[in-house]
């Protein structure tokens, strides 16, 4: 057992670092991925404004209405062909941020079990006879922090699994604007 009360201050402290630690890494992960998505989208934005405005300008330059009408409807097949491109893009970023983030937190749960291993062996190699309550309750105390852990990288892949619901949710509006336009029109 730990021979002074620094010893398992020390022990303590470097958990709960590590732990801030995995947190941090995590949250960078999440971070990175909803600029990816923003970076997308103002892309996206950028590019159908441009393409709004040159349509508009090609509609207003038809010299009949049904050659208006027809490249209206051809520009409705090219926003539709880019909302798929759109979308693949966005399932490419879901797919790197939750393959990154499942890496490491995986990488970090590896480490906080080898780490918590050995302070358990630390805690329990020197047990004097009439010490097993100490050791239960620094077994406890340790077994609570890691514990604690796990919720925070389980709270941390349910907030991306939200994430991607929600990303998933607006791509699938997005591909039926085109279609219901489509339908109206007929």
């Amino acid at each position: 057992m730990f021979t002074n009360p620094e010893q398992f201050a020390s022990a303590t402290k470097a958990l709960f670092e590590f732990q801030l630690e995995t947190f941090n890494t995590l949250t960078n992960k999440a971070v990175q991925g909803v600029e990816q998505v923003v970076a997308l989208n103002m892309a996206t934005a950028k590019s159908g404004v441009e393409d709004t405005l040159a349509t508009g300008k090609e509609i207003s330059q038809a010299k009949d209405p049904k050659a208006a009408l027809d490249l209206a409807q051809a520009k409705v097949q090219t926003g539709v062909a880019g909302s798929a491109a759109y979308n693949q893009q966005l399932a490419d970023i879901i797919k790197d941020i939750q393959t990154e983030f499942t890496a490491a937190a995986d990488a970090h749960m590896a480490e906080a079990k080898s780490n918590l291993s050995a302070l358990i062996y630390d805690v329990t190699k020197n047990v004097r006879p009439g010490s097993e309550n100490a050791v239960s309750i620094v077994k406890t105390a340790i077994d609570n922090a890691f514990n604690g852990y796990e919720q925070v990288t389980k709270a941390t892949r349910q907030a991306v699994q939200v994430l991607e619901s929600q990303i998933a949710k607006a791509a699938e509006q997005v591909n039926q604007a085109p279609a219901k336009a489509t339908k109206a029109k007929k």
